[in-house]
């Protein structure tokens, strides 16, 4: 009896040590259109959150099977960074773009109720997987971030953890959308806000977003190695290169409601 009783108490805790399996998966998401996202492994490290990531620009992450490995494009900075995200105890979910927006998403579309149904059946697939009910986030950069937004205030706190926003889009440039006139108000789960001072991409400069985004949570990045990439690229301030690790430390503190700096310098 008193080993039965043993067993019962450690469940929870060898529930919690699980990790979802590492690999490509394809569902539906909506009548007739599939989503495929990359579950990165864990190893030996227990889990304590998932992020489910989406990545700038036109949101293509290009993953595929070839050779027997998965592939994907490795540029994005919360693809390259995933490694910290698991050593940080967080599962990195990579999200590809719908089949019936297979050569990259619109501003629209990343607006839309689509969006919504997308990533509320990949919750519905992630939840069903993670057990002792481990929180999930959105995690988003650049332009990904007018997904970010809009997961926010569609989504409920029965759905998701939160939000992190990095890199804002908070100038429109053209005809493209931006965070401008987005109502921070309207949000229905918790919300963090990540920035570099010196981002000088024209979407995404750092002032308009820190008044934007006032009386959220907010961390502001300083630093790094010099860009070798255009400003609205991932190898540049815009992308938190030669800050990667620090930034991502404070990012997962945040989301495991650990104490987190305001300033990563």
């Amino acid at each position: 009896m008193r080993l039965l009783i043993a067993i019962a108490l450690l469940l929870p805790q060898l529930a919690l040590a699980q990790a979802m399996e590492r690999g490509m998966f394809t569902i539906e998401t909506r009548p007739g259109v599939r989503q495929s996202f990359f579950v990165a492994g864990m190893g030996n490290v227990k889990p304590q959150a998932v992020a489910l990531v989406y990545t700038g620009g036109y949101g293509t992450l290009n993953l595929r099977e070839q050779g027997g490995q998965v592939k994907f494009g490795m540029n994005n900075f919360l693809v390259r960074t995933r490694t910290d995200f698991i050593r940080n105890g967080v599962q990195p979910v990579l999200i590809d773009v719908p089949s019936d927006e297979s050569r990259g998403v619109s501003d629209a579309y990343r607006f839309s109720g689509k969006q919504v149904a997308d990533t509320r059946a990949v919750l519905a697939w992630v939840r069903g997987r993670t057990p002792g009910q481990l929180p999930v986030f959105i995690v988003t950069t650049s332009r990904s971030t007018l997904s970010g937004a809009n997961l926010s205030r569609s989504l409920g706190p029965d759905e998701v953890a939160g939000v992190v926003l990095s890199s804002s889009i908070i100038v429109p440039v053209g005809s493209g959308y931006s965070l401008a006139s987005f109502d921070f108000k309207s949000i229905k789960v918790p919300m963090l806000v990540v920035h570099h001072r010196a981002d000088t991409c024209k979407a995404t400069p750092y002032l308009p977003m820190a008044r934007a985004a006032e009386g959220l949570p907010f961390i502001s990045v300083s630093g790094g190695k010099p860009p070798e990439s255009d400003p609205c690229e991932p190898f540049a301030a815009h992308g938190y290169y030669g800050k990667e690790s620090p930034t991502v430390d404070a990012i997962t503190a945040w989301m495991l409601k650990k104490p987190f700096p305001k300033e990563v310098e």
